[in-house]
């Protein structure tokens, strides 16, 4: 883990990272450019969790350990559908295919999911830091 700032104006930082980069990989779809629209819409997934994990003390070095985290304690303790939780894995798995494997050719059906996934967890996030932000 790494020592990082937490608490409600990070948290909202990161979602707003997390609106932008589906607005990147929005106008990147729309331009046909599938591979670097599923690059941004999964770090519009990535800013959309942190943004929650935020609120908690915790942060880690490598992507794969934070999505863990949060499947471990936010996706099955039932916080967060577990559909999320699937997209999630799928978008890390797709993000790495776009990325590095030179042969992989991204479908359209698959990068819109992508872009979903990405709309839905900012969707979740957003009510879930409001709920957990607001003073009574």
């Amino acid at each position: 883990m790494t020592q990082e700032l937490y608490g409600i104006d990070l948290a909202k930082y990161k979602l707003e990272r997390a609106k932008e980069e589906l607005d990147t990989a929005e106008l990147l779809f729309n331009n046909s450019k599938l591979k670097a629209a599923n690059n941004r819409a999964y770090y519009s997934i990535y800013y959309a969790l942190t943004a929650v994990l935020c609120l908690e003390p915790i942060a880690f070095k490598k992507h794969k350990d934070t999505i863990g985290y949060f499947n471990k304690n936010y996706v099955h303790t039932g916080i967060f559908p577990k559909e999320t939780g699937r997209g999630i894995s799928k978008a890390a798995k797709v993000r790495h295919a776009s990325d590095y494997d030179e042969f992989y050719i991204a479908s359209k059906e698959e990068t819109e999911g992508q872009i979903q996934t990405a709309r839905d967890l900012i969707e979740l996030s957003d009510k879930f830091i409001s709920v957990h932000t607001s003073v009574p």
